[in-house]
């Protein structure tokens, strides 16, 4: 059995996965390349990659509904391509899991340097096995699972990430530039909304208005996870 890291290019430019086959293989990962959305969720169920390199638009399904398929599976790194450099696409992207974006064209060296710091990223939180507990609400970051009430809830990665983040340093404010760089770990160029827009559905699904703990807005500055 091969010990190389598996990457999993999807994307229907067969030049593009050629070029990251190229670099990729010169820095000792095992690549396979798949050209469009409904082979891919196959693929990464046969390959079981290390991480992905996913384009947005493919035939048969796009890049987003592949990211949902493949998060339903796994918390695997993903880093998204597109010919789009709009802000709604990267938050989208962000939104649905995805760890990095890259705009094309796209510099392969650079997206060789985001694999490497998408993984080192995740192996140290692989590696980490963190849990904090607050009255009616667990969360564990080893295994991705929040408890309310007693009852498993249902989060996506990032927002699993920011709460935990938040819940990490209580009563402390944090921007939303902050916050991005924490919890996404990356410069995030553009509308810092995605900040707001997760903030926003975790509040819809924590409920915690009789809770010790709340989600609370600073108005001028940020967010913070406020305990009373």
């Amino acid at each position: 059995m091969s010990s190389k890291l598996k990457v999993l290019v999807i994307d229907d430019d067969h030049n593009i996965c050629e070029l990251i086959r190229l670099y990729a293989e010169k820095e000792g990962y095992e690549v396979r390349a798949v050209y469009d959305g409904i082979k891919a969720v196959e693929a990464f169920r046969e390959f079981a990659p290390g991480i992905v390199i996913l384009d947005i638009m493919l035939p048969g399904i796009d890049g987003w509904q592949v990211c949902r398929e493949i998060r339903k599976l796994s918390s695997v790194p993903i880093i998204m391509l597109s010919a789009k450099g709009e802000t709604f696409d990267k938050v989208l992207g962000l939104e649905l899991g995805a760890d990095d974006y890259m705009v094309k064209p796209f510099d392969p060296k650079e997206l060789l340097a985001r694999i490497k710091a998408v993984l080192r990223r995740y192996e140290h939180k692989e590696a980490d096995y963190e849990e904090i507990v607050y009255p009616n609400l667990v969360i564990n970051k080893s295994n991705y699972t929040v408890r309310i009430n007693g009852k498993e809830l249902e989060l996506p990665p990032k927002e699993l990430e920011l709460l935990f983040f938040l819940a990490s340093n209580p009563n402390k404010v944090f921007t939303r530039e902050q916050l991005l760089e924490h919890v996404w770990g990356f410069d995030f160029y553009g509308d810092s909304r995605t900040v707001d827009v997760h903030i926003k559905r975790l509040r819809e699904k924590l409920e915690s208005k009789d809770q010790v703990w709340q989600l609370k807005t600073v108005w001028g500055v940020g967010y913070k996870f406020e305990v009373k």
